[in-house]
């Protein structure tokens, strides 16, 4: 059986549409430094697994997104792991009003994007992760409280990701207001919208469904440290 584009989302990107962000070959890839710490093979073969070894300096960090299980590679061990959803939009079933104070960030907003992903832990991000994609904020009195934008994308799919509020500003419908953003501009592209949440994270969980989101297949995501 063929797999689905989405059951290695990661190695899917970085052998399209993030192609110019990729390090390695047709058998392992990861980011580039400073953009993200996300890395996949091609397959579970010995080939793949050797070829992932040699993108990973001696006491580097890789994570790993996907559906099959994350097979360990001689040399590497465990340090990080857990289960996710896989939700794909099936529909859009709410809407958000107009809220102009909604803004495209840019380049001037890169320190305090991460910044704010430091402080909420939405998911690795790096300073240059915002390059993969369109990102939107919300900002009160000059300081960025609230974000969303786009991960990874493939032909026909692109992620949300970087979902984050600043906890003095939760309750407040901003993830709901900026999800709905992203996701109406990732139509306008017909393209259909996914994202990837921790399962124990039952309250974004509630905020995805709400939105029209539906679990596709749960997702191992696990951080590897070569030792």
């Amino acid at each position: 059986m063929n797999s689905h584009i989405l059951d290695r989302p990661i190695w899917n990107t970085l052998t399209s549409c993030h192609a110019r962000f990729a390090v390695g070959n047709d058998r392992a890839r990861r980011f580039r430094d400073g953009v993200g710490i996300f890395a996949a093979t091609r397959d579970d073969s010995a080939e793949s697994l050797k070829s992932l070894s040699r993108l990973t300096p001696e006491g580097g960090a890789l994570f790993f997104v996907q559906v099959p299980p994350v097979v360990v590679p001689d040399g590497f061990r465990r340090v990080q792991a857990g289960r996710g959803e896989q939700m794909v939009l099936e529909k859009l079933t709410a809407t958000a009003p107009p809220d102009h104070r909604i803004e495209r960030l840019s380049a001037a907003d890169a320190d305090a994007m991460l910044e704010l992903a430091t402080l909420t832990k939405p998911g690795p991000y790096y300073r240059d992760t915002r390059l993969l994609g369109s990102f939107w904020g919300v900002k009160e009195d000059g300081k960025l409280i609230a974000m969303t934008g786009e991960r990874f994308r493939h032909p026909g799919y692109a992620e949300v990701s970087g979902v984050c509020t600043h906890p003095d500003h939760l309750g407040r419908g901003l993830a709901h207001a900026l999800c709905v953003k992203v996701v109406e501009q990732i139509l306008a592209r017909g393209e259909t919208p996914y994202l990837q949440v921790y399962s124990a994270n039952t309250r974004a969980i509630r905020v995805y469904e709400n939105l029209g989101f539906r679990t596709r297949e749960q997702v191992h995501a696990v951080m590897l440290e070569r030792a």
